[in-house]
């Protein structure tokens, strides 16, 4: 029996405990960071229990332990000449399969915490793609809300300064969250250049004018409603004519809205952080159009569609209250709970997908699964929007472009996989556990490689 960080057990129920326990302790504080490893853990641990190679190298140990967490200070100048101190991070998790590949968020809420809870997931999410990429994960406590393009572009280029002495095209290849868009990636595109005076696809989510890829910024929404409709066809249904609620009203919630609509579902709602909107009649094209405008342009509450249309708009919530067949939570961590999932669940949902990362609470996932609803996790569900940063990579290394149709169909094939990945792993009995299907499939790509570079 291998030597672990937190001992020897005889039985993966006594290793879980210690192994979270010992991780725990190791990790004091980080709740996010525990909460995203017990998640993987549940599923990953016995099947390591029936693959001993995986146990006796350590291999989930190594995986929870990031290749290097990098803090710097950022200083930066507002519009009045104040000068402001922000920390910035890029935690480096995991590297087997390709470069370190994952997003930049700027929020008060960014702590190491989030961002290893986002590294760790991305390992998985990543995997999953099949494309040849790692694992990372960073940003900084930057508030982006209420500043000026000006002050934005002056912390941006702050930050990139020192991050750029820790990325590259061929080592870690970042790409936007939430509060680094476009707009974002294009001033820190910039200042790399700048600073190395050298073009190469280092960051995704460029411009299409500099080296992006069409459908970009639709991905992760494409993705989430493709992978939905894989699980439903798998049944023998469709998106066709179900009730579907949409928690959020970023890129992802946005996107996933138009291809529902596509696809011939309704949507009933959406979401910001001040509220939710419920429209009986359904969002339509146009009502969208009006949404994808308010939101990604001038920036305003969700609240002002109901100034516009016959809704009913709920303050302070989210829309898990409104009865549904499908819920895609689409805002951020842990926003749907053990007490939303009931409601949910009591209100008759068949089908739960995840288009944030990890917004269901651990009691939320598990009360969906002993109500036998079919739930999408976040690793699987949303890995579009990395997918298409992947293709990004290939498009800039080959120096080529290719079309929305090209680009969208390679999507689709994606998510295809993911979600055979995930049926094949995920077998119990005559149901399909996607979970377990998703963190066991993810897992054995990364560990498969750790293993074959021998003790790094």
């Amino acid at each position: 029996m291998a030597k672990h960080l937190y001992g020897d057990y005889s039985t993966p129920e006594k290793f879980l405990e210690s192994f979270m326990a010992g991780l725990e302790k190791r990790n004091p504080g980080e709740l996010e960071f525990h909460q995203a490893v017990k998640e993987v853990a549940e599923s990953v641990v016995p099947y390591m229990f029936n693959h001993k190679k995986y146990f006796d190298a350590l291999i989930l140990e190594r995986m929870t332990e990031p290749d290097r967490t990098i803090t710097f200070r950022v200083c930066w100048e507002d519009d009045l000449g104040n000068v402001h101190v922000n920390r910035g991070y890029r935690v480096q998790f995991n590297n087997a399969i390709g470069p370190y590949k994952g997003g930049l968020r700027f929020d008060p809420s960014v702590n190491l915490s989030i961002l290893k809870f986002l590294g760790f997931e991305q390992q998985f999410k990543n995997s999953l793609t099949t494309l040849p990429m790692g694992a990372g994960k960073g940003g900084s406590d930057f508030n982006p809300k209420g500043k000026s393009d000006r002050e934005i572009m002056r912390f941006c280029q702050a930050y990139m300064t020192e991050l750029s002495k820790h990325i590259g095209e061929n080592l870690d290849v970042p790409a936007g969250d939430i509060g680094v868009g476009a707009r974002e990636i294009s001033y820190m595109f910039g200042q790399y250049k700048r600073l190395n005076d050298n073009f190469v696809g280092v960051l995704t989510g460029k411009g299409i004018s500099f080296g992006g890829s069409l459908i970009r910024t639709e991905a992760t929404g494409y993705g989430v409603v493709y992978f939905t409709e894989n699980m439903l066809n798998h049944i023998g249904d469709s998106v066709k004519g179900k009730r579907c609620v949409i928690s959020g009203s970023g890129n992802v919630a946005l996107y996933a809205a138009k291809k529902i609509i596509e696809l011939g579902g309704q949507v009933l709602a959406m979401s910001d952080s001040g509220g939710y909107i419920y429209d009986e009649a359904g969002i339509d094209n146009q009502k969208l159009e009006y949404l994808i405008d308010l939101k990604t342009t001038r920036r305003g509450r969700i609240e002002e569609y109901c100034a516009e249309y016959d809704a009913k708009f709920v303050a302070n919530k989210r829309p898990w209250a409104v009865p549904c067949d499908l819920a895609f939570p689409c805002a951020t961590q842990n926003e749907l709970s053990f007490d939303d999932a009931t409601d949910l669940v009591n209100n008759g949902v068949m089908l739960v997908a995840e288009g944030a990362n990890m917004p269901s609470t651990i009691e939320a996932v598990h009360h969906f699964k002993a109500n036998n609803i079919l739930f999408a996790p976040a690793k699987a569900a949303n890995a579009g929007g990395v997918a298409i940063s992947g293709l990004e990579m290939t498009q800039n290394s080959m120096r080529i472009s290719w079309t929305s149709e090209e680009v969208d169909q390679k999507l689709q094939d994606i998510m295809r996989s993911i979600h055979a990945q995930c049926v094949k792993h995920g077998q119990n009995g005559k149901n399909i556990d996607y979970l377990k299907g998703a963190n066991i499939a993810g897992f054995i790509k990364v560990a498969d490689a750790m293993l074959a570079y021998g003790v790094i």
